[in-house]
């Protein structure tokens, strides 16, 4: 496309409209408007979608401190992908473009020194906005000769776009992008006239953003605002929506908004949307399956879910749980306990019956939890700290309410609340970035608040989330610990070894060498199906085995590198006793309650809890300074009771060494353990975003207002 056209184009400019053959004249102010459906209302709607980001609600802008170093000017390198051969031909072009336009360009001149005009044609290009305001009756220059810049931002969007479908491009672009809110939607995605349509004063926007639990109390108030005759039709559509929202509200979510995006959902909510979805349905003689449902619910949320299950059984079906909640155990009508161990410790039927038969079962852990044989004890005393303090001044991200919050250093802190209460946004989306920026140079911004007081009392931060330790089935627990290099290093040690000119290097099978080479050390082999998902075989020349015969030919006590990666730690560890890396680096893991993991299990593989525990585990065998705040979320997901009271232990001794950990929980076994708890309330979404209360757990548990502190405190009082 040349100048010419880009500049006659400008209709390209102008908003898009409603087009449709029939007009009504509206019941209040009587003006001609088009008939609108239910596509205009949806922003995966080209009716309903706001033209200008397209229904995404965000709009993708230049990092431009990422782009331009503003000390520097352009012959100075002040462009960081230019090398001299593009400083030397932008010159010359922006200095044609000053002559062309009649001001004055300065090559040699900092960026930061640059005028409105000089500033505006460099960052954004003749043809920009920006830069015709200052020269609204001049036609930009034709060529790049007589000055047609594209402006440094303006091409680096453009060059993104033209990329967007290259995953890998734009993985390694995002970094330079910032992400704005739509300047013409504010971010609800929805075009104008969509947005002015209201019911009983409420437009789509406001009603979309009500927690669910208000949805439901506006629905109910619906019938008393509304004019009979409007009455008659809404209706049929108000009672269906009633029961949609209510259903979603007694699964536990009702801290939700509708207009809450899908990636944004942990698995639990997913897992509990789609069970309200299924307990609308009306079947009978169905077998439900759920995976641990509980997982993200406070314990007031659990009873909830317990109800609802309780509800399908009711109605003719079968509902199976997967679950290490007791609460869960307890409201069950029978209670199939696998075990005795994990891995292959595990796998046998230890009881199955009612609870009383599992609590009375001596061969059972789970029994034992039950019924109250084994349990984690409440610490004779609470560490009072190092008398210094981090404190979260005036945060205001998300629901939060304007709240100061004091971490005490040297102790460990249970960040606790209803789900939805602000938890996440007050610990990761602030104090997370905020460490980030001030430790690491990180460029996402926190969420909004005052200040941060107390950094000088901390050297680093580290953040154990849930995301994947990897991307794909070559990255596993133990080269993600470092766990596997001793391994290697022992294995290249033997005489076999030696004798056959082994190194290090050929018991990997990431790198050539001694993987095989068919399948490139994968162990599989990808088939490509048209119109179906890939589907892996195993590998025919190595079969599964990912080396090649003279690796697997070295053994290591009687053990080849192959059958090392089938092994679990637990059953790793007696094996590489003698190997102090390896030894170290699996007993942690095993401590975090990832013994029964098998060494060359894939990271794709890992859950969650399962993968934060492998970079807690890593975390741990670094070097500690006693100067450090681990944020940790909701460490104890997928974790059987006694498996948290290991996790329990490991975390203790992370305090103990004079670092600060800070869990995002609802386990009132971790929180009872906690040396300082954080409440947050008193509800969830817009209810939420308060402290209510701080202090210990014994003074937690006597706060009336707390939610949690009533579920405490039977267990403070046992």
């Amino acid at each position: 496309m040349n100048g010419s056209e880009v500049w006659d184009d400008e209709s390209a400019n102008e908003p898009e409209v409603i087009e449709s053959s029939d007009s009504y004249p509206c019941p209040n102010c009587g003006a001609s408007v088009p008939e609108m459906g239910m596509a205009h209302f949806s922003f995966n709607k080209p009716a309903g979608a706001c033209p200008t980001c397209t229904g995404l609600g965000t709009m993708h802008e230049a990092n431009v401190d990422q782009l331009v170093d503003m000390e520097r000017s352009i012959l100075d390198g002040a462009v960081m992908s230019w090398d001299i051969h593009y400083i030397k031909r932008n010159t010359e072009t922006l200095l044609a473009a000053g002559k062309y336009y009649g001001f004055t360009f300065d090559p040699a001149e900092p960026i930061k020194k640059y005028g409105p005009v000089q500033r505006d044609l460099f960052l954004y290009g003749a043809y920009s906005p920006q830069f015709r305001r200052h020269y609204p009756d001049v036609r930009p220059p034709d060529t790049v000769g007589k000055g047609l810049f594209g402006g440094i931002l303006t091409s680096f969007l453009r060059r993104y776009e033209e990329h967007i479908h290259d995953p890998n491009y734009r993985e390694k672009m995002e970094k330079l992008l910032l992400q704005r809110t739509c300047p013409d939607c504010g971010g609800t995605r929805l075009r104008s006239e969509s947005r002015q349509v209201t019911v009983a004063g409420q437009s789509i926007v406001n009603v979309s953003r009500l927690p669910l639990a208000d949805l439901a109390d506006w629905l109910e108030r619906l019938p008393q605002v509304v004019s009979p005759e409007e009455w008659i039709i809404a209706e049929p559509i108000v009672d269906d929506l009633r029961g949609r929202v209510r259903r979603l509200v007694d699964v536990g979510v009702g801290y939700l908004t509708l207009e809450r995006s899908s990636p944004t959902l942990s698995a639990g909510e997913a897992q509990r949307l789609r069970l309200a979805a299924l307990l609308g349905s009306g079947l009978t003689g169905v077998l439900y399956v759920l995976d641990e449902p509980t997982i993200g619910l406070h314990p007031r949320d659990t009873g909830r879910l317990i109800k609802v299950m309780r509800q399908l059984r009711d109605l003719g079906n079968t509902v199976l749980v997967i679950e290490h909640d007791l609460d869960m155990l307890r409201a069950a009508d029978y209670v199939v306990d696998i075990g005795p161990g994990a891995g292959r410790n595990g796998g046998r039927v230890v009881v199955a019956g009612a609870l009383a038969a599992v609590a009375a079962c001596p061969d059972s852990v789970t029994g034992d939890y039950l019924s109250g044989r084994l349990s984690i004890p409440v610490p004779t005393q609470r560490r009072p700290g190092n008398s210094e303090s981090l404190t979260i001044q005036g945060a205001r991200a998300h629901n939060l309410k304007n709240v100061t919050v004091k971490l005490p250093l040297g102790t460990l802190i249970a960040v606790t609340g209803v789900s939805g209460s602000g938890k996440s946004s007050l610990m990761f989306d602030i104090l997370d970035r905020a460490a980030r920026q001030r430790f690491y140079g990180a460029s996402e911004l926190p969420g909004e608040h005052d200040a941060i007081k107390g950094w000088e009392y901390l050297d680093k931060i580290v953040t154990i989330d849930q995301t994947a330790i990897g991307r794909t089935p070559r990255s596993n627990a133990a080269t993600f610990t470092d766990a596997f290099t001793p391994i290697r290093e022992a294995f290249a040690a033997t005489p076999e070894a030696r004798q056959r000119g082994l190194t290090a290097r050929h018991f990997s099978f990431n790198v050539p060498g001694g993987r095989c080479e068919r399948c490139e050390g994968a162990g599989v082999l990808t088939v490509e199906m048209h119109f179906l998902p890939d589907v892996q075989v195993r590998c025919p020349a190595c079969r599964g085995r990912r080396f090649k015969r003279e690796v697997l030919a070295v053994p290591y006590r009687s053990h080849d590198i192959a059958r090392v990666l089938n092994l679990t730690i637990e059953e790793t560890l007696p094996l590489f006793e003698d190997v102090p890396a390896a030894a170290a680096r699996l007993s942690l893991m095993a401590g975090v309650g990832l013994g029964y993991l098998q060494l060359g299990q894939p990271a794709t593989t890992l859950s969650g809890g399962e993968a934060q525990r492998v970079k807690l585990a890593k975390e741990l065998g670094r070097r500690a300074t006693g100067r450090t705040l681990y944020l940790l979320d909701e460490p104890t997901t997928g974790l059987h009771p006694a498996d948290a009271a290991r996790l329990l232990v490991v975390l203790q001794r992370l305090v103990d060494a004079g670092n600060t950990v800070v869990v995002i929980e609802h386990n009132l076994d971790v929180i009872k353990a906690a040396d300082w708890v954080i409440d947050l309330g008193p509800e969830g979404g817009e209810a939420g975003g308060q402290i209510v209360a701080t202090g210990t757990p014994e003074q937690i548990a006597q706060v009336e207002a707390s939610i949690t502190g009533a579920f405490l405190r039977p267990l403070l009082t046992a």
